[in-house]
């Protein structure tokens, strides 16, 4: 993270100096929608005290097992951004977006064919995005640019559904929420628009982000039984999560102590990666 902030400080200072040439004050403003790609896959956290794990097993017996990776950065976003232009050459952004993660498993375990358990994991999430954007030239009504900036999450969680056989005729449902601590972001975008009129173009941005979501603490909001909501028979240790950095002796934690059932479970803090490369396309106005 010092080194991407690092970076950034050096290309605004740089950016600033090229862009004392010639002023062409405005603002602008953009709408647009994403989709990414995942980029790095990370072996994802536990879940519900299970491992990132999918398993295989005939007659009681496991014949297979591997980790379940990847990452939070595939999904559809969708956001605008107001902008200032100081030069030709220089401006600064400010976007916000609204982002949907697609389906990720997080543990699977399979037994004689059937899946017995299954937990599925989703991120959405609101954020900003300032970016500094150095603008390349205009050549046959296309203007390329670049971009770089940073992202700050300001709402959001990661939300893990689980489905369980508990036993023969015994399905459980589970639905936990986690919501994060706050977090610091990279992006970097080179892209281009073209004049649809005098005030509107459309463009198009390649952009790669990359950010860690910690956790902050867990809540159970759905359990059922063969469909009937049982939610109300679980403690407090049971519905509530504390992630923490350490666990020892005052931690209330079965490996550690006997749980103290009317308080939150402290649990190892763990975090889920957001690495993406998407294309954005939209229309900008400018005033």
């Amino acid at each position: 993270m010092k080194k991407q902030l690092f970076l950034l400080g050096f290309m605004f200072c740089s950016i600033v100096m090229i862009g004392q040439t010639e002023k062409k004050e405005s603002w602008y403003f953009k709408l647009g929608g994403s989709y990414f790609v995942q980029t790095a896959a990370t072996e994802f956290p536990t879940v519900g005290g299970q491992e990132a794990l999918s398993k295989v097993y005939v007659g009681g017996d496991l014949v297979s097992e591997e980790s379940v990776t990847g990452s939070f950065g595939e999904g559809f976003r969708a956001g605008g951004a107001v902008g200032y232009r100081f030069t030709d050459r220089l401006g600064l952004e400010m976007g916000i977006n609204y982002y949907n993660s697609t389906d990720k498993t997080m543990v699977k375990r399979v037994d004689d064919g059937i899946t017995t358990l299954k937990s599925v994991g989703q991120i959405t999430a609101f954020d900003l995005a300032p970016a500094v954007v150095l603008f390349l030239g205009e050549v046959k009504g296309f203007e390329t640019y670049s971009k770089v900036g940073v992202i700050v999450p300001v709402h959001g969680d990661l939300t893990i559904k689980t489905n369980a056989v508990a036993a023969p005729g015994v399905n459980v449902f589970s639905k936990d929420v986690i919501r994060p601590k706050p977090t610091v972001g990279f992006q970097a975008a080179l892209g281009t628009s073209y004049k649809l009129a005098k005030n509107l173009s459309a463009f198009a941005e390649l952009e790669y982000r990359n950010f860690t979501v910690h956790g902050k603490d867990k809540e159970t909001t759905e359990f059922t039984v063969n469909g009937t909501d049982r939610l109300s028979t679980r403690n407090t240790s049971q519905v509530h999560s504390n992630y923490t950095d350490r666990l020892d002796s005052n931690s209330n934690n079965a490996q550690f102590n006997t749980v103290d059932t009317t308080k939150p479970m402290d649990e190892l803090s763990s975090y889920v990666g957001i690495s993406g490369l998407g294309l954005t396309l939209g229309v900008k106005y400018s005033l």
